[in-house]
């Protein structure tokens, strides 16, 4: 005689249903029930999948048709399954229910330079992640101890009451602290010393890092499955996203390098030779031939200086260079070789001055004076007009 039907009423079989007829009414009441077709009827879920977790397992079901779910707890026959883990199980997984059954992915930023990215290099990181608790095999304590949570009555939520003001109140749901939302517990004596009943330790990792030749800004590096592990779900991924650091002379621009060169008025117009420092510490010479003339922010290139490109190290870019041509200061040269110089240089312009244009002295702009004066007049309002403007410097 069966010594209760809870079970059976759960999935609508009479205690003496075949076990196809058991797993047909599963199969109904799963897809009905089913958390992503109804999220409110998760506890329905829950206790269905339970039910064929019992009855589907011939001696599990000789058991409980003797002495009931208390028969259940008492025997240790395993089981505790989750109820997706059940689901999975009998559907053959796969869809979007299978693929919600991995856990989050981890994400750290690593300072590289731009000497690493060019050149390559192998770097370890520590990170601490989650792993299943060795003792117990993930499953929190002793097996078949598991009772129902008296917090939340075996809900895995509790709800709370809250007036918010005269005549009104608010429910605030929340995850149940006591069974971390599980719904069942241990008890303290069948709780895992190891782990506390939380399935999982702590453990630190090293991981070795390969940062390729080319690699860019931003770019990740994934190790597939290093993620946290929990119990019923595959592991995430722990994704390193590489955070390149500004060079003092190098700027990258895709698979060109852009620097700066100050060069002397004399190098511009007599040319010169210079020398630049690459990132694997080479010396490369640049030179202008007596003639060529540099202007002021011209732009030249050096082929096949530039960044390796990603997962084809032997090509690279353009090294392009801007040069910021340097005057000299004022009264560098004295008056009387002025006359020469002028004769070296291409010829000036002449203008015609006439008697209707008024000639003007130029001065040096005061910067500060000019900051004072507009940030003064940015928001005051002048009844009379303007009060002054740039501010010049007395010679």
């Amino acid at each position: 005689m069966v010594h209760e039907t809870g079970f059976y009423d759960l999935l609508g079989v009479s205690p003496k249903a075949a076990a196809d007829e058991i797993k047909k009414a599963y199969r109904k009441l799963a897809l009905k029930y089913h958390p992503d077709k109804n999220p409110s009827e998760g506890e329905r879920f829950k206790l269905i999948s339970q039910a064929y977790e019992v009855l589907s397992d011939p001696k599990r079901r000789a058991l409980y048709d003797q002495g009931g779910e208390q028969a259940i707890k008492e025997g240790g026959t395993g089981g505790g399954s989750a109820p997706m883990d059940i689901f999975n199980m009998f559907f053959g997984g796969g869809g979007r229910m299978q693929r919600e059954r991995k856990g989050k992915n981890a994400v750290h930023q690593m300072d590289v330079t731009l000497e690493e990215i060019y050149n390559g290099n192998t770097r370890k990181l520590a990170v601490q992640k989650n792993v299943i608790c060795e003792k117990c095999d993930g499953y929190g304590g002793k097996k078949g101890a598991l009772e129902k949570c008296s917090s939340c009555k075996g809900r895995g939520v509790q709800v709370k009451v809250q007036q918010i003001g005269p005549g009104m109140i608010q429910q605030i749901q929340t995850m149940c602290a006591d069974c971390q939302g599980e719904g069942e517990k241990f008890s303290s004596k069948d709780r895992c010393k190891n782990c506390n009943g939380r399935k999982v330790e702590r453990e630190k990792k090293i991981l070795e890092i390969h940062i390729d030749k080319g690699m860019k800004d931003c770019q990740r590096i994934t190790f597939h499955g290093e993620g946290d592990q929990e119990p019923g779900l595959e592991p995430g991924d722990i994704i390193i996203e590489l955070d390149q650091k500004e060079h003092a002379v190098f700027q990258r621009q895709e698979e060109n390098l852009i620097m700066k060169m100050d060069i002397k008025l004399v190098d511009a117009l007599c040319g010169f030779k210079k020398s630049i420092r690459t990132l694997d510490n080479r010396m490369l010479i640049i030179s202008s031939l007596p003639g060529e003339v540099v202007k002021h922010n011209d732009i030249k290139c050096v082929q096949s200086e530039g960044m390796p490109l990603y997962k084809e190290p032997y090509e690279k870019g353009q090294l392009i260079i801007q040069f910021q041509v340097e005057f000299p200061e004022k009264d560098w040269l004295p008056q009387h070789l002025m006359f020469q110089l002028e004769r070296l240089l291409p010829a000036r312009e002449d203008v015609m001055i006439s008697d209707d244009m008024e000639e003007v002295d130029l001065c040096e702009v005061d910067a500060q004076s000019q900051q004072r004066s507009y940030s003064g007049e940015a928001y005051d309002e002048d009844e009379e007009g303007p009060r002054g403007g740039v501010q010049c410097q007395t010679q």
